[in-house]
Formats: C-alpha cells, structure tokens, sequence
C-alpha cells in the first residue's frame, strides 16, 4: 500500500492555518487557557516550528486578533436599502452571530485578553469600532463635519453594544433576538435625546423615520413608550 506524501505547506500558508486553528481554540475558550503545544497539535506540528512562523505566543494571539477583528468590524457593513431601522437589524444580527460563535474570543478581543496594554491589540480593537462608527453614519446619509452631539449617540451606542454582547455572553439571560431588537431601539432613544436639543440632528432624524414602516423596530418602540405613559 502506498502512502501520498504530505503536502509541505508555504510560509505564508502555513502562517495561516496557525491563525486559524488559535481562533479556532479561541472561540471555545480564553486565550490565556490555550498552549503554544495544543495549538502546534492541533496543527499537525511541533512546538519549535509554532516559533519558526510566530516569534511567541503573544505575536500569534495579535495575528488571530487582526483577523477577528476584520470578520468582526465587516459585520457593520450593509447594502443602503431599506429602512434604517432594518439595516440595523440586519447588522445587530451579524454582529451577534459573531458574538454567538466566537464567545471568549470576543470578550478576549475586546478586553485585550493576553495582548492587554499591546499597542497592536489596542489598534486593532480603535479600528473595530471606528470601522463601525462610520458605516453607522453612512447609513444615516452624514458626509462631511459630524454634529458633536450625534458623534456622541453613534459612538455611546456602539461602546453600548459592546458591553451588552459582553453581559449576555455571561448566562445568555435574555434571548438573543429581544437583544437585537432592543440595541437598535437603544439607538433610535438615543439619538431622539440628543435630537430634543439639537435642530439639525432632529432634522436628520426626521427625514429618517419617515420612511420607517409601521411594523419597524422605531415605531415599535414609539408604541411602546407611548402605552408606557398612557
């Protein structure tokens, strides 16, 4: 019986693979509780050629971080059709399918994990964010100089989903899709606060939720709040 011979991989080939069984093995627990050896045996290899490609643990954990970091910030982005409402739906969705699938991973990415105070990790997660603050200011239709007031909404919602992915991941107490629902509500209640103090931002809101329908997730909440006071 004849064996094929093992494919011998490329440099950056082989660089790849290493990342991806990390955010593999990232994924089901913190970075902190995987080896440099569980990841080279899961890999097919031994520990001094995890080296060859990565100089230490540290330098792998900031390469897989750069590539959940853009899976993650690629989850802001959305056709611009439809509703607001719906887009942001559509994008709380993703954004927590990644939540769902990478658990510790993303708690790890967004608190530093390993790489804590790394200038790189600290890069990578600005970017994430910044990545989202502009798509979300795209699908609002703002080019040019940003009103202060609505940098403040877009930036808070966003350090608001963060957080919010962060509790649910501990316990999943709320089911998933209220969570979703309610994040995008949260961004329609911030920005309607802001909007109450500022006339461009309240004009820009309103050319905006004329055109959500009646079954959106922002009517829904003017419903909602509506019977509240009622």
């Amino acid at each position: 019986m004849t064996t094929g011979a093992r494919r011998r991989m490329g440099v950056e080939e082989r660089r790849q693979q290493l990342i991806g069984v990390a955010l593999e093995l990232f994924s089901r627990r913190s970075p902190d509780e995987v080896s440099i050896d569980e990841i080279a045996s899961r890999a097919g290899i031994s520990r001094p050629l995890v080296y060859h490609y990565f100089p230490g643990k540290l330098s792998l954990y900031e390469a897989a971080l750069r590539r959940a970091s853009e899976d993650l910030a690629s989850r802001f982005v959305e056709p611009h059709e439809g509703p607001l409402g719906s887009r942001l739906r559509r994008v709380m969705s993703r954004f927590f399918d990644f939540v769902d699938e990478h658990g510790p991973g993303f708690a790890a990415l967004m608190r530093g994990g390993p790489a804590v105070g790394s200038s790189t990790a600290d890069a990578l997660i600005d970017a994430v964010r910044q990545a989202a603050y502009e798509q979300v200011l795209s699908h609002m239709g703002v080019t040019g100089p940003v009103p202060a007031r609505l940098e403040l909404v877009v930036r808070s919602w966003i350090s608001l989903v963060e957080s919010t992915a962060l509790i649910w991941l501990d316990g999943r107490r709320i089911p998933r899709a209220e969570l979703e629902a309610q994040l995008v509500q949260d961004f329609a209640a911030l920005a309607a606060v802001a909007a109450a103090r500022d006339e461009e931002l309240a004009e820009l809101l309103r050319g905006l939720l004329g055109k959500e329908p009646g079954d959106g997730p922002f009517t829904d909440l003017a419903t909602r709040l509506i019977s509240l006071a009622s």
